[in-house]
């Protein structure tokens, strides 16, 4: 079975040491440093220069995507006549940010806009008839979907039938067919030449607006002043979003948290306080993945996503601060909630042959069913599906993540007749299905990646970046390992190899999972600390000499008390040799 924890394979690479050290030596790079961008294949002092300081002019024309001129005029035609707009949301970080993004330019423009954002539990994901009839009804002329519409062509065509423009703007893949809208913005389109493919939603609801400006004849410095301001939103929702940190997106992220050092919005002044975020410091990207987006998403996953909006457009403090709190209370309690709904996951028996994973259940919180899905991919190294039951209704809903190595979204499409809906990408997705047709969708989903996936598929992999020594990893080789950041999807924080080092104490085990390691290599004596990972120690003692796995990684703690700012984590560990 393969419920215990399981060994990882090492992918160790190959480095020509005298190449590494010129590149080093062109970039004034500790060597650790320079091993990792060789490994990513970033080989020349050029390619670094532009990896390690990327600029604004990586970000794209916004008209390279295609039907954005038709959408900036539209859009610009309804601000001058003060037609109503809707903006069409999601309730997920990238879907609220969207939303918050052009409702502040279509303001700052002088439109008549308002937003409809879906409540999780009560409306589900994506665009319904029944949200654009009450449209009508409210004399709206221009809807505006962001981080959704691409597969909602039957909506918009409804739309269409009641005289209500729709402009799309998504990035999740299309189906065959695009919506029926005035404009498509969506940088997956397959008619679409826009060089950057991995864009957000918040990114393509930014590239709208910046047309926008353009359109509306906006001078230069003021469009340049308000795309700062818009960064910051659109790096946090790339960050949550879990899109590669690659080109465009890198200096999305890179500047927009270089902006949140000192954030003048009085919801993320708040949000900031309530995750406990050091003032006058810049976050980093993990610091937004770990302790911002969780919050910002507990809104959706728990209750409405508009408190959302309503903290990053409130101009009043005391609420901006009340609204904090709530979503950080909805935080806790979502963590406790999907805690729980592990265990029980984890208590079911995985054997070994089973290459896909559908766990399902009535009443699970269908809010946290996708990180419960992304944790259990981090266990057993296979596509997961978790579903949640809904006994009165005779349906189920759930969430799916999946390795690298699968499609998820693929996966779903080889079996439509089982869903009533689903959607999502490559290493994400989401369904609705009769949960009588549950047990067929286990065993067909397991046969599915099973053919897809080979039993070498299935042993988790730890791609080690580059090998290094406990000598290297002083502060001048931390710093430089620190400033490959931001890191995220794509450009994951390097994953660093040491060899032969011998155990000083045996392991501590702290709170009953925390494993804390004291080591010494030639000399030179370290501690690194290995979060839930007290079993991987359970067989070591004091003299044992292992192979360890570790994480460069900031320890804002040790700075704040006069440390050194950053610490080593442990990822895996095995005796030498093995």
């Amino acid at each position: 079975m393969t419920n215990g924890r399981q060994p990882f394979h090492w992918e160790l690479p190959v480095h020509p040491e005298a190449e590494i050290a010129a590149l080093a030596g062109a970039l004034r790079l500790t060597l650790p440093a320079a091993r990792v961008l060789w490994t990513r294949e970033i080989r020349t002092p050029a390619a670094a220069e532009r990896f390690l300081r990327p600029t604004l002019e990586e970000l794209h024309d916004p008209f390279g995507l295609a039907d954005m001129g038709r959408a900036a005029a539209r859009l610009a035609r309804a601000v001058r006549t003060q037609e109503k707009i809707l903006l069409y949301g999601d309730y997920d970080v990238d879907g609220t940010s969207s939303v918050v993004i052009l409702m502040s330019a279509l303001r700052l423009a002088g439109g008549a806009v308002g937003f409809h954002v879906p409540h999780r539990m009560r409306e589900g994901y994506g665009m319904r008839t029944e949200v654009v009839g009450q449209a009508k009804a409210d004399g709206v002329g221009l809807i505006v979907s962001v981080d959704t519409g691409i597969r909602a062509g039957a909506v918009v065509a409804h739309a269409n039938e009641l005289g209500i423009d729709v402009i799309v703007t998504d990035h999740h893949l299309p189906e065959g067919e695009l919506p029926p809208a005035v404009a498509v913005l969506n940088p997956n389109r397959a008619d679409c030449a826009y060089p950057s493919k991995n864009l957000c939603g918040a990114a393509v609801a930014l590239k709208l607006a910046q047309a926008l400006f353009v359109e509306l004849g906006w001078e230069t410095a003021r469009r340049e002043r308000l795309l700062a301001s818009f960064l910051k939103l659109a790096a946090i929702a790339t960050v949550a979003d879990v899109v590669p940190l690659t080109g465009e997106n890198r200096a999305i992220v890179k500047h927009g948290l270089e902006g949140l050092r000192d954030p003048r919005n009085l919801g993320l002044k708040a949000l900031f306080a309530v995750a406990g975020l050091e003032e006058g410091v810049m976050p980093s990207a993990r610091q937004v993945a770990f302790q911002i987006a969780p919050r910002l998403n507990a809104a959706g996953r728990m209750d409405d996503a508009r408190n959302v909006i309503e903290l990053f457009l409130t101009t009043d403090a005391v609420r901006a601060h009340e609204l904090a709190a709530a979503l950080d209370a909805m935080n806790k309690d979502r963590q406790e909630t999907q805690a729980e709904i592990v265990r029980t996951c984890e208590a079911v028996p995985v054997g070994e042959q089973e290459a896909g994973l559908v766990f399902a259940a009535p009443d699970w919180h269908a809010g946290v069913v996708g990180i419960v899905a992304g944790r259990l991919v981090e266990r057993y190294a296979r596509p997961v599906f978790v579903l949640s039951e809904d006994p009165e209704t005779g349906e189920a809903k759930g969430s799916g993540r999946s390795p690298a190595n699968f499609h998820l979204l693929e996966a779903l499409e080889s079996m439509p007749d089982l869903f009533l809906k689903f959607g999502g990408h490559r290493q994400a997705a989401g369904l609705t299905m009769k949960t009588n047709r549950i047990a067929e969708f286990r065993q067909r989903f397991a046969a599915y990646a099973a053919a897809v996936l080979s039993q070498e598929d299935l042993v988790p992999v730890l791609p080690i970046d580059a090998r290094a020594t406990l000598a290297e990893l002083d502060d001048p080789g931390a710093s430089d390992l620190l400033s490959l950041a931001p890191f995220g999807a794509s450009n994951q924080p390097p994953l660093l190899a040491l060899h032969g080092v011998d155990l000083v104490l045996t392991p501590e085990v702290k709170n009953g999972k925390h494993l804390f390691l004291k080591v010494r290599q030639d000399g030179v004596t370290k501690q690194i600390k290995g979060w839930n990972l007290a079993e991987a120690g359970a067989a070591l003692r004091a003299g044992d000499r292992v192979d360890v796995a570790v994480l460069v990684e900031e320890d804002t703690w040790s700075r704040a008390r006069g440390g050194a700012g950053w610490g080593l984590v442990l990822k895996d560990l095995r005796h030498s040799g093995s």
